[in-house]
């Protein structure tokens, strides 16, 4: 089994007869961050443990959250972001990326095209134009390939802004990149001379 195996899973999740529960949209989401939580940072808060690469089983996910297949389906399926990729069996499940507890995901380094997008909340600003972009608590920093993704991911933090990154800038000084299954770009950090915000003035920045 291959990583880009798992590239598009979301479509080929299996679909068992039997009727579904109709749920409410809203629930999908609260589905969907609490599997977040679990996959990408404290499996062990419901009994469930990681492998290497982040996998775990369907049935004990299903039987630790109380949740049945065509719930699961349902969130995986209808996530825009396909954070989740199940394996090709469908019997294995993991986050594509954003993991807090330590997992090697597989990708592979891949240059990266020259110009990058993150999308933050404005009170962010202050410390990325000191630090440029860190992780936190993840393993690495998250670009999107558009503006228009960044701009929906920032809005979720706040009063949205997007900044332009350098990704070729970064590469060639020597960062590693790689792009996860659902097309988010991941480096270590981004300094703040390879950023700019769209649309404002920061002092230190071109």
């Amino acid at each position: 089994m291959t990583t880009t195996a798992l590239v598009g899973a979301t479509v080929q999740i299996s679909r068992r007869a039997g009727s579904r529960r109709d749920v409410h949209p809203r629930d999908v989401v609260r589905r969907s961050k609490r599997l977040s939580y679990v996959l990408r940072h404290a499996p062990g808060s419901v009994g469930l443990t990681l492998d290497a690469a982040g996998w775990t089983d369907v049935d004990a996910l299903l039987a630790a959250l109380g949740w049945t297949r065509a719930e699961l389906e349902r969130v995986v399926a209808t996530n825009d972001k396909r954070r989740f990729a199940l394996d090709e069996s469908g019997t294995r499940i993991r986050a594509s990326q954003g993991h807090s507890v330590a997992v090697d995901l597989g990708y592979a380094a891949l240059t990266p095209p020259p110009v990058l997008f993150h999308g933050t909340a404005e009170r962010n600003l202050p410390a990325i134009e000191a630090e440029g972009l860190r992780p936190g608590r993840r393993h690495a920093v998250h670009l999107s390939p558009d503006e228009v993704t960044a701009r929906r991911v920032g809005a979720r933090h706040g009063r949205p802004v997007v900044l332009r990154v350098d990704a070729g800038g970064v590469a060639r000084d020597g960062a590693v990149f790689t792009r996860s299954a659902n097309g988010v770009w991941l480096v270590d950090a981004v300094p703040p001379r390879y950023l700019r915000a769209l649309g404002r003035q920061v002092a230190a920045w071109p």
